[in-house]
């Protein structure tokens, strides 16, 4: 495994602390169950405007649905790696090409939903019957160094957050007067 540099290192815990920060003190499972319906509801607003990017090289709310689903896909392995596996590795991704790539624009929001709701409900169970052990439980992250299930999960819900944050702004973008 190729080492990881102290400015993706520096760059990494940045990106962690961010994360960690919209999370606050809030039980990461509460906001994690919630996000499903709040996508849901931004979904519904968005009505006509699915697909509309606020501007060049941002994502339409379709293809931040897409991400999320990304998201919990990538996850759902790295927690499960981290529990069953002596520090993994875990690979980083490129989050712009899979949105691009693999044609979120194009997909079919309730399809999207669907997948990201079935993945989100078995991580959430995961999580719920993990033990304080499994979540102490470290993985490799290739950009980050060692990160543990419990940190990783945490992670999620913050950047559930974000997310949220970035469809409503989105939809506040696409409906300002031009």
């Amino acid at each position: 495994m190729a080492t990881t540099s102290p400015d993706s290192l520096a760059a990494g815990r940045a990106y962690q602390q961010q994360l960690l920060a919209l999370l606050g003190q809030d039980d990461p499972a509460e906001v994690a169950q919630a996000t499903a319906s709040a996508v849901q509801s931004l979904l519904k607003e968005a009505g006509s405007d699915l697909t509309r990017r606020p501007a060049a090289g941002e994502w339409s709310m379709l293809e931040l649905v897409g991400h999320l689903v990304d998201a919990e896909i990538v996850m759902s392995g790295r927690y499960r790696w981290a529990i069953s596996q002596d520090e993994p590795p875990l690979l980083g991704y490129d989050q712009d090409l899979w949105v691009a790539r693999l044609g979120h624009n194009e997909a079919q929001p309730d399809e999207l939903l669907a997948v990201f709701s079935a993945l989100r409900a078995a991580n959430l169970r995961l999580w719920r019957r993990s033990t304080a052990e499994d979540r102490e439980r470290v993985a490799m992250h290739a950009e980050r160094g060692p990160e543990s299930y419990g940190m990783m999960f945490r992670m999620l819900a913050g950047h559930d957050r974000f997310h949220l944050n970035q469809m409503r702004e989105t939809l506040r973008l696409l409906r300002e007067p031009r």
